[in-house]
Formats: structure tokens, sequence, C-alpha cells
């Protein structure tokens, strides 16, 4: 007899598109997540790009937005406007940026180096205490150095009183205005870098200093060549996080300098505050804040290019 033939047809399997694929496989994490993108993309995103559009127009609350000619007229306007205002206050941010963050890189490193040989408990009641300033209102501790530095009755001038010396307009004199309100940011605990130095050397491995300790290194030699260069990603994470924050410095100096001193404590986001919020002049602002956000990211990459680091333990 002949062998009965299988008459049955085998379908070839069907071929989704790699979209629908994708969705298939991964469709529900983004719907999880889906209401975190529609409140950055609502709330953040879509705020950015409309500034951006206002940059280059001449806008009013009432009237709307009317392009500008040539395109670049407010970016053009921000540097020149009040004879060039703009680039003092860029200046003074740059001057402010720069003893801040290094202050509070050097500061936190120091005090998170003290607090680690310590105990568990004590090691933990210091971060404590050295993070508490970073969960008071920047606003409250603004007021509490303009009372600090009050020229009649503040505290610093008391201090001056008692070693014979005569009382310094801390923040009225606008050769030393800026000064003084750098002052009060670098005196300020820098209390997240203190807490993740401390948590960065805690899990640095042992045996690299008992290695060290048969090589016969002292405490010095210990923490400048190990400690230091094990933390290098902490380092580069507090010095761009410093940085954005001191480039966007604004409560501090509203509060203690309300009235600018003559211009002299005048940041870019006082600028920006200015123009947008008491001249309305929305376009001129938006333009200036660009120039904040590529300022920033320029300098961020150079950061990232110095500072990076490749140490895995």
């Amino acid at each position: 007899m002949g062998s009965v033939q299988n008459t049955s047809v085998r379908r070839s399997p069907v071929h989704k598109s790699p979209v629908r694929n994708f969705f298939h496989k991964y469709g529900w994490s983004y719907a999880f997540i889906l209401p975190s993108m529609l409140t950055f993309a609502i709330f953040v995103l879509f705020p950015v790009l409309w500034s951006f559009v206002i940059s280059f127009q001449k806008f009013s609350l009432v009237r709307g937005g009317a392009w500008v000619s040539p395109f670049y007229a407010n970016y053009e306007q921000a540097f020149t406007m009040f004879g060039g205002l703009f680039i003092t206050a860029i200046r003074n941010t740059l001057l402010y940026s720069f003893f801040t963050v290094t202050t509070n890189i050097f500061v936190g490193l120091i005090l998170a180096s003290l607090i680690q040989p310590l105990g568990h408990r004590l090691r933990t009641f210091f971060r404590a205490a050295y993070y508490l300033p970073a969960v008071t209102s920047a606003l409250i501790v603004g007021m509490t150095w303009a009372y600090i530095f009050n020229g009649q009755w503040g505290f610093a001038n008391y201090l001056l009183r008692l070693m014979g010396q005569e009382p310094v307009r801390w923040l009225s004199n606008p050769d030393i205005a800026l000064g003084s309100v750098t002052l009060s940011a670098m005196l300020t605990v820098p209390a997240t870098a203190v807490v993740l130095y401390s948590a960065a050397m805690g899990s640095i491995p042992t045996d690299f200093y008992e290695a060290a300790d048969l090589d016969g290194a002292n405490p010095i030699q210990k923490w400048w060549n190990i400690t230091v260069p094990l933390i290098k990603s902490t380092t580069l994470y507090l010095v761009v996080l410093y940085t954005i924050a001191s480039f966007e410095v604004f409560e501090r100096i509203y509060v203690m300098v309300p009235s600018g001193v003559g211009n002299s404590t005048q940041t870019i986001v006082t600028q920006i505050y200015n123009n947008g919020f008491k001249d309305f002049n929305f376009g001129v602002a938006a333009a200036q804040a660009f120039v904040l956000f590529i300022m920033i990211s320029a300098i961020a990459v150079f950061q990232f290019r110095f500072l990076q680091s490749d140490v895995e333990y």
C-alpha cells in the first residue's frame, strides 16, 4: 500500500511588526510610568519648549507673541540693555559659583573624612546634624544671614565691636555686598556633600587600607591616594549639582539684598526675574534663561570630561 501522505497545510508563523512587538513586550512597563511622563511633559518639557519660542518673540500676556526681527534681537538686547548689566550679572554669578562650589566640595570632603572613623551611632548622629540645613527653607536661611550681617545690630558687627573694630556695612556697601552674600553661602554646611561623601567612603573595601598599612602609609597618604581617587564619581556628581544650584542662586540674594545695592549683587536669575516679572519683558527674560541653560550645559560637559572616572570596586 502506498504511504498515506499528510495533506495538512503548515501555516507559516505570523511576524509582528517591530512596533507591535515592542509594545507587546514593554507596553505594561510604559503604562506604569505614563503618569510621570505626562506630568513631566506638561509641567516641564512643554514650558521649556514654549519659553524657547518666546525668546524669539515680543511676547505680551494680553496680545500674545509676535516674532521679532532680526530673530536674535532679544538675545542681543539681553546683553546690551541697561548698559550691559547682564554681563555684570554673569560675572557675579561666575564669582559666586567658583567660591561656593569650591568651598562646599572641600568642606564636605573634610567633614565626611573626620566623621567616617567614628562609631556607627556617632556617624549617624553627625550625618543627621549636618543634614539639617538642607531641610531648612532657603528663605529662612537668607533671613537669618540678613540679621547676622545687619549693619546696626547684626551679630557680625557685634563680634567686631567686641574686638574693638568699627562696624561694617556688610549688605549696604556695593564693594562688599556680593562678597557678604558669597561668604554666607560658604559658611553654610554643605549637607548633601557630607552625607554623600560619608556614604561613598563607607563603601570602599577595607582591603585597600590594609594593603596600604602593610606598605607603611600614614593616614594622610591613605586618604589622598585611596579615599579621594575612589570617590571621584561622587565628587563629579556633587560638583555638577552644586554648580547648577549656584548658577541658579536667587532666594538668598533676593532676601539678603532686595535693593541690589546699585546692581552690585545682580546675578543671572535676578536679571531674569526683573525682566520677566517686573518689566514684563518676557522675550528678553526667556533669552537670558536660555543663555543660562547653555552656560550650565557647557560647564557640565567640561566637568564630566575632567572628573569622569572608570573606577569600580
